[in-house]
């Protein structure tokens, strides 16, 4: 039998490139493999990397990054349509909102700090969820598309769940693929901060309280993960369908 394709590519340039591809969506077919990939950024890509993504057919970058980070790390890939759908980082900010108050930042705060940003994913970025959902439907290109934030954990990590999750993939498993970050994501060197190790080690790395507390949002306020998509992200039954179509090996 042939092998499957591997989940996580070896870029040099980005540690959490990886294929959506493999796992068994509605009516047990397979969501396809080379279609859709989920990355941290794209700034820091070797030619050697480039021309991986070229042999993948990767014509579509779509970043979730706020306005400074996009900035700071600005990036061109020859051959690939560059899509900005900024998320601005609020945790960051809260973050040190709180250390202005006097107040020291402990693990705990900085996991209800993840936890409302997952829920601001769900209520204040719907749009750019909405957009992404547009662009993985576009009739005019069906070509493999890959989006990513800055450490393609969080805002892709929202991202990469609400789309397996309206392809039928079990929500355990999608849970599985989100914390596939703590194992293939690398946090860059020598980036300075104050916050003590036991809060950075909540903040570059995910936790199943995270996306839960937005599936719980979804699940509570939305009445389901098909009620959000539908009401809420505008991908109507017939999307859903046509998104199957697309991503989904047919039987």
């Amino acid at each position: 039998m042939q092998s499957a394709p591997t989940r996580s590519l070896p870029l040099a340039g980005a540690t959490n490139f990886r294929d959506l591809g493999g796992y068994a969506g509605h009516g047990g077919r397979t969501v396809k493999w080379r279609r859709i990939f989920r990355s941290d950024h794209l700034a820091g890509l070797t030619a050697q990397d480039r021309a991986l993504l070229a042999e993948l057919g990767v014509a579509r970058a779509v970043d979730f990054r706020g306005q400074a980070e996009s900035a700071a790390y600005a990036y061109a890939l020859p051959g690939i349509s560059y899509h900005p759908l900024a998320i601005e980082p609020t945790v960051v900010q809260r973050a040190l909102e709180l250390q202005r108050t006097g107040r020291q930042l402990t693990a705990q705060d900085a996991v209800a700090l993840m936890q409302d940003t997952y829920r601001g994913f769900v209520h204040d970025n719907a749009h750019r969820f909405a957009e992404l959902f547009r662009l993985l439907l576009d009739e005019g290109s069906a070509t493999p598309l890959v989006f990513h934030c800055t450490a393609g954990k969080d805002r892709t990590g929202f991202a990469a769940a609400l789309i397996l999750l309206a392809l039928g993939v079990r929500r355990e498993v999608v849970m599985q693929d989100y914390l596939l970050t703590n194992t293939l994501y690398r946090r860059p060197e020598g980036l300075a901060s104050h916050a003590p190790d036991e809060v950075l080690a909540v903040l570059w790395r995910v936790q199943e309280e995270f996306l839960n507390a937005a599936l719980h949002m979804v699940d509570t306020e939305f009445q389901g993960v098909d009620a959000y998509l539908g009401d809420v992200l505008g991908v109507s039954a017939a999307a859903r369908q046509a998104l199957a179509v697309r991503y989904l090996e047919q039987p």
